[in-house]
């Protein structure tokens, strides 16, 4: 599932890309949110009413987060390529982790990934191939937004229960982007083709891999979990690959390499923290976690590789580990409400 997931996400992201000369990245961003606004909503219905101020400024700051990652991500893959974007854009929720755990293991993870980020100047240095300094910044901008998703993202989790504050968030975030999609946006709606195509991308952006990942959880610890998403940056260059036709170097396959180990170190090393004194022997006779264990993670616990749903749209880390209801959760077999 998680593999499924990566793959559809990745692959989402790639058709993304193909719309861009028509719509522009910022007039598909918002069209992917806004799609993405309209399903959440329709399916959740979020209280809205019942908001007290703290929880609207909550989700406002996670819709604008949400929108300025999304966007910047996406003119960065317009300029960039794809495996390329990922492996700087996670830096953000790296940086964030080593920040908060400040464990020497998860500072050591980040200097890791710094050496692959570097494996794109000695690339350019070497004469064998020149980055987009624009698409760099681009892709810098939406590793600095991951990071303020992930705590904002965690906010909304402890004060917006279910996936209401997530579906409104997501509707901030597309109508934050307007003034500069709005034209593109215009343009796929008075065009079947390309809108038929904005949706294709929102179901393998959204729909297929959150789906996906909110079921694998059930069934996965959580460490487990985090390390399978680690791979993001790798599918991301093969799904570049085989949709864009873009052919990695040696550098850039070793600048992957250097983050994926990046990423999947801070989360064993988490787990580690996290178990330390406990027995082994229990651990490992442990069932998968059950529904009421899927629980918002505290932000100083929150494993670098979980952030990445984001390519495209990283707003599922609420979803994936929801604040559930009690009520709700027993009217609802599978926990909690459903999801797009």
């Amino acid at each position: 599932m998680i593999l499924g997931s990566c793959t559809s996400l990745q692959f989402g992201a790639a058709l993304a890309a193909q719309l861009f000369p028509a719509l522009g990245s910022w007039g598909v961003t918002c069209l992917r949110l806004g799609i993405a606004a309209i399903v959440l909503l329709v399916l959740v219905r979020p209280a809205v009413r019942g908001w007290n101020g703290g929880q609207w400024r909550a989700v406002l700051a996670f819709g604008l987060a949400l929108g300025a990652m999304n966007g910047s991500f996406y003119a960065a893959i317009e300029r960039i390529p794809l495996g390329t974007a990922v492996a700087i854009e996670f830096l953000g929720p790296l940086v964030l982790s080593a920040i908060l755990s400040r464990r020497a293991a998860d500072l050591a993870c980040v200097v890791l990934a710094l050496a692959g980020i570097g494996m794109f100047g000695l690339e350019s240095l070497a004469g064998a191939g020149a980055l987009d300094p624009v698409g760099v910044l681009f892709a810098l901008i939406a590793a600095v937004f991951w990071g303020f998703y992930v705590l904002a993202s965690s906010h909304v989790g402890r004060q917006v229960p279910g996936q209401g504050g997530l579906a409104v968030a997501l509707a901030i975030g597309a109508l934050a982007l307007l003034p500069l999609g709005a034209g593109g946006a215009l343009t796929a709606v008075t065009r079947p083709g390309l809108l038929l195509l904005a949706v294709a991308t929102a179901l393998l952006a959204s729909v297929i891999p959150y789906t996906l990942e909110l079921a694998a959880l059930r069934r996965l610890p959580r460490h487990v979990f985090g390390i399978l998403l680690s791979l993001e940056p790798a599918i991301a260059t093969i799904a570049g690959l085989v949709l864009l036709a873009q052919v990695p170097t040696v550098y850039g396959l070793l600048a992957v390499v250097l983050v994926v180990a990046a990423s999947a170190g801070t989360t064993i090393t988490a787990r580690r923290a996290q178990s330390r004194g406990a027995d082994d022997a229990d651990r490992a006779a442990r069932p998968a976690p059950s529904d009421g264990e899927l629980e918002t993670l505290p932000v100083d616990e929150y494993p670098a590789a979980l952030s990445v749903q984001a390519i495209a749209e990283p707003e599922a880390v609420t979803g994936q580990f929801p604040v559930l209801d009690p009520q709700e959760h027993e009217a609802d077999d599978v926990g909690g409400p459903d999801r797009p």
